[in-house]
C-alpha cells in the first residue's frame, strides 16, 4: 500500500504543477497579446474605458475604444485620447482646435468633451493652452458599448475584483483536467 500511496501523492502534486503551469501561461498570453497590440495599434495603451459622461451621446460611461496612433497630422473632430503631466488617468475627448508651429510643422491641439461647456484648458497642467504629440496616447478608431463596466466596477468596489479573481484562480485549481 506505500508504493500506491506515493504513486497518488506524486500525481497530485504533478496535478497541482500542471495548474499553476496552466494558470501562469493564461497570465502570460494575456500579457503577450496586449504587449502585440501595442505594436499594431502603436498606441502605449490600444484600449481605454470611458470612465465619466463628458463625451455624451457619443460615448457613454463605460464603453471601451479601441485606439491606434498614426503618423498623420491630428485633425479637429478627431476623438483622441491624451494625458496630462501630474495626472494618472487618460481622457477622452474631441479636438476642437489645431495650431500648426510654423517654424516646426509641429501641431498642437486644444480638445474639448462634447458634453462639456468649455474647453479643456482648466484640465491640462498650469499655464498649458494646448496638447503637444507626446501628451497623445492615441485616436478613437473603433468602440464597444458597455463592455468597460466591468472595469469601472471592479476599481469603483475592489473586493468584487478580489473576488472574482480569487473565484478565477480557484476554478483553474480546482478544475478535474
Amino acid at each position: 500500500m506505500g508504493w500506491i500511496g506515493e504513486t497518488m501523492g506524486s500525481i497530485k502534486s504533478l496535478q497541482t504543477l500542471t495548474k499553476a503551469i496552466t494558470l501562469g501561461m493564461i497570465v502570460t498570453s494575456a500579457l503577450i497579446i496586449w504587449k502585440a497590440l501595442m505594436c499594431i495599434t502603436g498606441s502605449e495603451s490600444p484600449v481605454v474605458v470611458v470612465l465619466s459622461e463628458s463625451m455624451e451621446p457619443g460615448f457613454k460611461r463605460g464603453d471601451i475604444l479601441f485606439l491606434h496612433m498614426s503618423k498623420d497630422p491630428i485633425r479637429a473632430g478627431e476623438i483622441v485620447v491624451f494625458n496630462v503631466d501630474g495626472r494618472d488617468i487618460p481622457i477622452v475627448h474631441r479636438v476642437i482646435k489645431v495650431h500648426e508651429r510654423q517654424d516646426t510643422g509641429e501641431v498642437d491641439v486644444l480638445t474639448k468633451g462634447d458634453s462639456n461647456k468649455d474647453d479643456d484648458r482648466v484640465l491640462y497642467a498650469h499655464r498649458q493652452l494646448w496638447l503637444q504629440q507626446h501628451h497623445i496616447v492615441g485616436r478613437a478608431v473603433g468602440f464597444l458599448p458597455y463592455v468597460g463596466w466591468v472595469t469601472i466596477i471592479m476599481t469603483e468596489k475592489p473586493i468584487i475584483k478580489y473576488i472574482l479573481i480569487g473565484a478565477l484562480g480557484l476554478l483553474v485549481i480546482t478544475s478535474k483536467d
